[in-house]
């Protein structure tokens, strides 16, 4: 069977798993199915689609996705070169790393792709090449200089993610598995990865980076972003002071238009402009970063930075890299779900839960602390001990109508038919099998006649009783008394 994995990327930065099919076959049929199925299941369809080669499921995703941008995903081509160009060409580094640089950025465009692709295919006799002609025909499905304008293109490079997953999966799983126990080993892989979310998340509310500047923006990130995010922007606005500066401004309407150069850098090009409008804090950069990956580049940094901004953009925050971009349900389970106020009444029950992680490991290492925390808490129990109202306990049939949505009759629609109370009931005999019957009557005594010992009779209808009776009533004459008259005349 086919193991079909939809893999996602979450607030992190970190593969997650939304769902996972087996198929019989790699039709287009199969994949319409599971296609259709996850639609239904998540009732929204994906807005990019990144997979291999596959025809069948490209007309799958065509049919089922008709509004989601397909890619193909680069590792998977890539990892196809060795075959095509022979043993001492896919060791050449110097033709890997040319073909890399290329292929595997966003930072060029097209018309510079397809130039030095062709002085490559030039240079390596690589024209004739079929495989490299049929990818250079598909070229706007995978290389990222085609779409790096469309909005987050940066997340559909796939460069390890596909690798990545395939060995996660890989570790527990094997092809001599029967289905009950790749089922077991799947659900171990999918507790392991839920397992590091949580301590992801974990790490991000209790834990404290240290901070490389002292720009103000940068500890306000650490307090929106989640720590991998955070990692990445502290790494831009590090940038924005140290190696970022400002060759002038322009007035571009109502824009002022900046040129930020990177110092000690090369890079095709000389000078980034950032156009920033400080009035409603509109502001765009040549180099599309915020567009590709939903984060701020380091020349709007650095333009914030010689701005005097000391408050955090809000507009340009984006949710999915935020540390509350996964909605998580309260562990209550009291909460009255089609009430008002649910979601207000669930956030403030995480920031309840959250501060008192955060005070516990915070305390932990000094007792008299945590002792007095303790004490609080239980004074505080105490207290709403003492507020709550406690309802009187509900009997059984109110609990079952609360359930069941319906009420107990006030008098008795159905009754009892008539009838003898056993007949249906069957009998209340254990039907036994051969075996036991023939050893219950094994153990039986069988009854014998006390005269003649024989089984069948007993001893008042045994014959030799009736004929010992008979014989002794007529051989026994009945006896008188006689008088001696000896000693007389």
């Amino acid at each position: 069977m086919i193991f079909v994995l939809f893999t996602g990327i979450d607030n992190h930065h970190r593969n997650v798993t939304f769902g996972a099919g087996l198929l019989s076959s790699e039709t287009a049929d199969s994949y319409r199915w599971l296609l259709g199925t996850f639609l239904k299941s998540f009732g929204v369809a994906p807005k990019v689609v990144v997979t291999d080669q596959d025809p069948a499921m490209k007309v799958a995703i065509r049919d089922i996705f008709p509004d989601s941008r397909h890619r193909l995903c680069m590792w998977h081509i890539m990892k196809k070169i060795a075959d095509k160009v022979g043993i001492k060409l896919s060791s050449d580094n110097v033709f890997k790393r040319r073909l890399c640089d290329i292929v595997w950025t966003d930072a060029i465009d097209p018309d510079v792709f397809e130039r030095f692709w062709s002085e490559i295919m030039i240079d390596y006799s690589l024209n004739s090449n079929k495989w490299f002609s049929d990818m250079f025909q598909i070229r706007s499905d995978w290389i990222p200089a085609y779409y790096r304008h469309e909005l987050m293109s940066g997340l559909m490079r796939t460069t390890s993610r596909s690798e990545s997953e395939n060995h996660f999966f890989g570790q527990l799983t094997n092809t001599k598995l029967s289905l009950v126990e790749f089922l077991c080993h799947f659900d171990t892989a999918i507790d392991s990865q839920r397992f590091t979310h949580r301590k992801n998340d974990h790490d991000t509310r209790d834990t404290t980076p240290e901070m490389s500047t002292s720009y103000e923006l940068e500890p306000q990130a650490d307090k929106i972003y989640t720590r991998e995010i955070f990692w990445d922007v502290q790494g831009e606005i590090h940038s924005s002071v140290y190696e970022c500066a400002s060759k002038g401004s322009t007035p571009a309407g109502d824009f002022e238009k900046f040129y930020i150069e990177e110092l000690d850098v090369d890079v095709s090009e000389p000078y980034y402009e950032v156009l920033f409008r400080k009035m409603d804090m509109e502001i765009t950069c040549s180099c599309k970063r915020y567009e590709q990956y939903g984060l701020l580049c380091r020349h709007i940094f650095c333009v914030l930075r010689i701005s005097r901004i000391k408050e955090f953009p809000a507009k340009y925050v984006m949710k999915r890299w935020t540390r509350d971009a996964v909605p998580r349900k309260s562990m209550c389970s009291f909460i009255n779900r089609d009430g008002d106020n649910v979601e207000r009444a669930e956030s403030i029950i995480r920031d309840i839960m959250y501060s008192n992680e955060y005070i516990v490991n915070r305390v932990a290492n000094n007792i008299d602390q945590l002792s007095s925390y303790r004490d609080q808490l239980k004074d505080v129990i105490s207290k709403v001990d003492a507020s709550y109202i406690v309802s009187v306990a509900k009997n059984k049939n109110e609990r079952f109508s609360n359930i069941f949505g319906v009420e107990k009759p006030s008098s008795k629609t159905i009754k009892r038919p008539t009838g003898i109370k056993t007949k249906g009931s069957g009998s209340r005999k254990r039907l036994m099998s051969f075996r036991e019957l023939a050893s219950v009557q094994k153990k039986k005594k069988t009854r014998v006649c006390l005269i003649c010992k024989m089984p069948g009779h007993n001893s008042r209808s045994c014959s030799q009783f009736k004929d010992f009776g008979v014989g002794s009533s007529k051989g026994n004459p009945s006896t008188g008394n006689v008088t001696s008259n000896a000693g007389h005349d």
